[in-house]
């Protein structure tokens, strides 16, 4: 089932003599349940893509579609609601509220929606995250991959149609870098949730589905992994039939 579709998206930035063309109509589409790696030099267009695509930045052209909703067709307000509730964002540096604990935190999207947590879900992403003992403490008095792992229990809280994340584990070291990448890839299978990472790391590229390659505001290059698509939809299988 198709969960993103990104139709002709052209996005410019200044006019004349400093006019850049930061994407230049690109167009593709990701299944509900895919591991999509973003590769591509510094300025190629990949995290102006990202932010077109999580609804933080709009066009100049073109049209995104997430679980067939055209967002750019919403209004601020609407487009505001949507991008809580449907899309989950992941940066490099975080981006917690340091005045409140780790639980609020988690629970910041719905708690702007007005929505009660579901307990239960709650707990078992915390499991799964590590921070069992940590529900009271503020940002500060966590280590980075800790606060990184806040930062992708709160994009996943409201079980949304896709997260991206923009360099998850550029500002880590190699250990939490690799334990952020197993605890990406296990909500990947576990939920069934869609991923769409910006990387420049070789290795994180080829743990993901899919790769897709960015040059100078184009698509260059879409290429499949095979092996792990197989062990997703099996994964979402099996979750249909335990609910």
């Amino acid at each position: 089932m198709e969960v993103l579709r990104v139709e002709n998206l052209c996005k410019t930035y200044g006019a004349g003599e400093t006019r850049v063309d930061a994407l230049k109509n690109v167009s593709f589409s990701v299944e509900k349940g895919e591991f999509v790696a973003l590769i591509g030099p510094s300025g190629s267009g990949k995290s102006t893509l990202l932010h077109i695509l999580g609804g933080v930045d709009r066009p100049t052209s073109g049209q995104v579609f997430i679980d067939g909703t055209p967002i750019y067709e919403l209004d601020e307000t609407k487009m505001a609601i949507f991008r809580r509730r449907q899309i989950g964002l992941i940066y490099q540096f975080y981006n917690l509220l340091p005045v409140l604990t780790v639980r609020e935190n988690l629970l910041l999207p719905l708690l702007l929606d007005g929505q009660k947590p579901d307990e239960r879900y709650l707990g078992e992403l915390v499991r799964g995250l590590g921070l069992s003992d940590r529900l009271n403490h503020l940002p500060n008095q966590l280590s980075g991959g800790q606060q990184q792992r806040v930062s992708i229990g709160r994009a996943l809280i409201n079980h949304p149609a896709l997260v991206l994340a923009d360099e998850p584990t550029g500002n880590l070291d190699s250990k939490n870098s690799a334990e952020i990448m197993e605890l990406l890839k296990d909500s990947n299978l576990r939920y069934h949730q869609t991923l769409i990472i910006i990387t420049h790391d070789e290795r994180i590229a080829l743990q993901a589905d899919r790769v897709i390659s960015i040059e100078d505001g184009r698509i260059s290059g879409d290429e499949w992994q095979t092996g792990r698509m197989a062990q997703v939809r099996e994964a979402g299988w099996r979750r249909e039939v335990e609910e």
